[in-house]
């Protein structure tokens, strides 16, 4: 059985997708723009744009019961890999547990939106 897991704390989704599914024991959480649930605006930089990423996740978590803790695996989607430095320190003072999620980083030829960041997340609630 599958649950459609939606808050307003988060950016609807653009497309014909859910912010995340719930599926047995495992959430899903879509990739998730920097784009500010409140005025629909995104950070000019790339600290900026990873942390909001990291945001909306994390409010599509908590909706979902979960957190940070449970995140087993992530992707981060960049539009220039030069970014990474950056995008992973921001990255690292959001995920600081003792099991840290798996995670791939992929430099893309563009995100919605021109984003400079985009970063998805599967948690595990067992």
């Amino acid at each position: 059985m599958t649950q459609k897991i939606h808050t307003e704390n988060a950016p609807a989704a653009i497309g014909p997708y859910s912010q995340a599914v719930r599926a047995g024991d495992f959430v899903y959480v879509s990739g998730q723009l920097p784009i500010h649930p409140a005025n629909g605006e995104m950070p000019a930089d790339v600290e900026g744009q990873a942390l909001q990423s990291l945001k909306n996740i994390e409010a599509i978590l908590k909706e979902a019961g979960c957190g940070f803790d449970q995140v087993v695996k992530t992707t981060v989607y960049l539009a220039n890999m030069a970014d990474f430095a950056a995008v992973n320190q921001v990255y690292a003072g959001c995920f600081t547990g003792q099991v840290l999620p798996a995670r791939a980083a992929f430099q893309v030829a563009a995100l919605p939106k021109n984003a400079l960041v985009e970063i998805e997340a599967v948690a595990y609630l067992g």
